[in-house]
């Protein structure tokens, strides 16, 4: 586990300031007097999110790699926070939907039905729990981690590869 120190602190820091957004969340309404625009403000936690893979895989790059870093090593980095987080993700549900926001499967179920994304209160109920939450939470936790670690090391390696190739040729010239 020597290896995945960084990775398991980065993990902690993301669920953190995920527990964070949910505070805000229910602070600014978007769980009870706005909820109907929920389903697309909550996707802003993108930005902090990709910050937090960003931030992390810099550190990596500096601290572990002196500097240089490549895609699979970035990659291997995303994937091991994402399971980290996935890990700590039922918790993360938990502490949200009982403590944060405890109203909000109750507010979501009658709103569901009412705009149309389900028939019945029984159909909406079935998915809007804290153990459905928690479930999609460890699935969502590693399909988002993976991806956005991808394309974070995609971007990365790319950067690095230019900057490299610049760099040989102002010493070649």
């Amino acid at each position: 586990m020597k290896n995945w120190n960084l990775e398991i602190r980065w993990g902690v820091i993301f669920t953190l300031v995920a527990l964070l957004w949910m505070v805000m969340e229910k602070a600014l309404g978007w769980h009870d007097e706005h909820l109907d625009k929920h389903m697309w403000l909550t996707n802003l936690f993108a930005i902090p999110a990709i910050l937090v893979f960003v931030l992390a895989m810099k550190e990596k790059r500096i601290k572990v790699y002196n500097g240089s870093i490549n895609f699979i090593q970035a990659f291997l980095t995303a994937v091991k926070i994402s399971v980290v987080v996935a890990i700590l993700s039922p918790l993360s549900q938990y502490i949200t939907s009982v403590y944060i926001t405890p109203n909000y499967f109750k507010n979501v179920i009658p709103l569901s039905v009412e705009m149309g994304y389900y028939n019945t209160i029984e159909e909406a109920e079935a998915f809007f729990n804290l153990e459905s939450y928690m479930f999609q939470s460890v699935i969502g936790a590693l399909i988002m981690g993976v991806v956005t670690g991808a394309i974070i090391a995609t971007i990365q390696h790319f950067k690095f590869t230019i900057r490299r190739k610049q760099e040989e040729g102002v010493s070649n010239g």
